[in-house]
């Protein structure tokens, strides 16, 4: 903020919820003029506009859901100087209109949000991103800003180049989560597994589930609707009305389960998300830090919660080698896609191998993740590896995992019989191993790309040339052993994550909820459960105490002081 005050351009990279809206929004208030924020997204818009409002901010949104007589009052407001911030979506930024509107306004500073958005490389690339570009001649002499949560290093490159900020300065802060817990683990019955979790760790909380198809996004929220979990879908297939109302409802109601593709997300603003579950494997490390960093934004305990199979590898590699791209981007996402596959099969911390990603060395053991929690066993599977690689091989390449299984589990199913496999050197060597362990082996060995798979010919099991070298004796192989677990429940990290008095907690909820629905806005711009929390530890006597809450100050502390003193004093 220093530095774009004192009018120097930069690039900022905060983890999600750690504070990257305070670095343009102050900035924007404090230098004359008003701030123009780029951000790609309408509902991301409304919910900032909404909350710097209710701090007595003027901020208003340009974009594509205001009326002509709305839009044409903005523009008088923005050429008289009565707005502080602007929102504005890069498609109305270039529009003739906004263009012609441009040398009458005095700008404070130029912010663009998600700029990872620019990059080719990045993991939700939108081609409008690269006019802006533009924008620092658009506005010469304005302190110009490009902010993101997820972004490696050659991302990172792209985005200075492609907005023309080589001179900015940098800022990265870690990627650390204190409050997040990774977990990641076997699919089995996906959504059982994810019921189970829901209902035990945080049932009647808000979450957010990530299928990869529309179809299995309908089920998995048919399913949790018919458990009692209140879920509803969201994707790309449903009209704009449905995706509004979906959107509205997880906003403003609480305890809402949200099953989407990856078409929701970006534009959440809410704070209070106690999970994000994958169902199915995302694209790259950067989408999973996106992702899960949606959940636990306003600092309190939160899961990021995920589970693979075997089969989600075939089809995440599947759908790179058979797209459109060019051979290069194909190589790229591929290489990502395996980085992504060591972070889930790694023995060491999560957060750790994380951090290592985006570059931070020497972080500790996070403590939290269920790496630290539960220690995986690593073991030599290099014989297993083999025998494994054997039965691909002397079944000609031609059969799913489950069917190897059988194989080398000895099982003469009656398709095992009809190809004679049980004749086969192969056939039962694998008796020592149980089958879950073996269905985890071909996981790893897919994700190590020691096999792979032909969706085309339904999940066959290929070799690869990294199959010959183990088969050879000239490559050793490490595994994870799948030993069944009894969850250890990990520590809170934070101090009063719990409420002292859950009555009260619950008082002020509900008055909370009262005052965001008469004024049409999420509970969660009126307070987050995190300054609700502070009012029960803290138990406020009088406004100046109320203003010291967190997430409070005197704007809040004038329009809520009356209110909440009350209910806590009923308390």
């Amino acid at each position: 903020m220093e530095h774009v005050l004192g009018g120097g351009d930069a690039f900022v990279l905060l983890p999600t919820g750690g504070g990257k809206s305070l670095c343009y929004q102050i900035p924007s208030i404090v230098r004359e003029g008003v701030g123009l924020v780029v951000s790609p997204l309408i509902a991301l818009m409304d919910d900032q506009v909404g909350a710097l409002r209710q701090h007595g901010v003027r901020a208003s949104a340009w974009h594509s859901g205001l009326s002509a007589k709305d839009a044409y009052r903005l523009e008088r407001e923005l050429e008289e100087g009565k707005i502080e911030i602007v929102y504005v979506s890069p498609e109305r930024l270039f529009s003739d209109r906004f263009r012609e509107l441009a040398p009458r306004l005095k700008l404070s500073v130029v912010a663009i949000d998600e700029a990872h958005c620019v990059s080719h490389w990045g993991h939700d690339f939108r081609p409008e991103y690269l006019q802006l570009g533009e924008l620092g001649k658009l506005f010469p002499g304005v302190p110009r800003m490009a902010l993101t949560a997820t972004a490696d290093i050659p991302t990172r490159e792209e985005i200075l180049d492609k907005l023309g900020l080589r001179q900015a300065k940098v800022f990265v802060r870690s990627f650390a989560r204190p409050n997040l817990n990774l977990r990641i683990g076997s699919k089995n019955e996906p959504r059982k597994q994810l019921l189970e979790f829901i209902r035990r760790e945080h049932n009647g909380e808000s979450g957010i589930v990530y299928r990869q198809s529309r179809a299995e996004v309908e089920k998995t929220a048919e399913f949790l609707k018919a458990q009692g979990v209140r879920a509803i879908p969201y994707h790309a297939g449903l009209t704009p009305n449905v995706r509004r109302e979906a959107q509205q409802s997880f906003l403003r109601d609480e305890g809402v389960v949200v099953v989407a593709t990856i078409a929701f997300g970006m534009g959440i603003d809410k704070p209070d998300v106690r999970f994000v579950a994958h169902l199915d494997l995302p694209r790259s490390i950067e989408a999973y830090v996106q992702e899960t960093g949606r959940a636990g934004r306003d600092g309190l305990p939160s899961d990021g919660w995920m589970v693979y199979g075997f089969q989600d590898i075939a089809v995440a590699r599947s759908m790179i080698q058979n797209s459109e791209a060019p051979e290069e981007r194909k190589r790229v996402e591929l290489a990502k896609l395996n980085q992504l596959l060591g972070l889930c099969e790694t023995a060491q911390c999560r957060e750790q191998s994380v951090l290592t990603y985006f570059g931070e060395s020497g972080a500790k053991p996070c403590g939290r993740c269920d790496n630290c929690a539960e220690p995986p066993v690593t073991w030599d599977g290099t014989q297993a590896a083999q025998k494994a690689l054997s039965a691909v091989a002397r079944t000609g390449e031609r059969f799913g995992a489950s069917h190897l299984v059988d194989i080398l589990l000895g099982e003469a199913t009656e398709k095992v019989v009809k190809f004679t496999h049980d004749k086969l050197p192969t056939f039962g060597v694998g008796k020592d191993i149980p089958k879950t362990e073996w269905m985890a082996i071909f996981r790893q060995l897919a994700s190590l790309d020691l096999v792979g798979v032909n969706l085309a010919e339904h999940g066959q099991v290929v070799l690869t040339p990294g199959s010959w070298e183990v088969l050879r004796g000239k490559r050793t192989v490490a595994l994870r052993r799948m030993e069944p677990k009894v969850r250890r429940k990990v520590a809170k990290v934070l101090t009063g994550d719990q409420p002292a008095d859950p009555g009260l907690f619950q008082s002020l909820r509900a008055l909370r909820r009262e005052l965001a629905l008469e004024q049409g806005v999420p509970p969660f711009v009126v307070f987050s459960d995190k300054s609700l929390l502070d009012m029960v530890r803290i138990r406020p006597s009088d406004e100046l105490e109320f203003s010291q809450v967190h997430g409070v100050g005197g704007t809040k502390a004038r329009r809520y002081g009356e209110k909440f003193l009350e209910a806590i004093r009923a308390g």
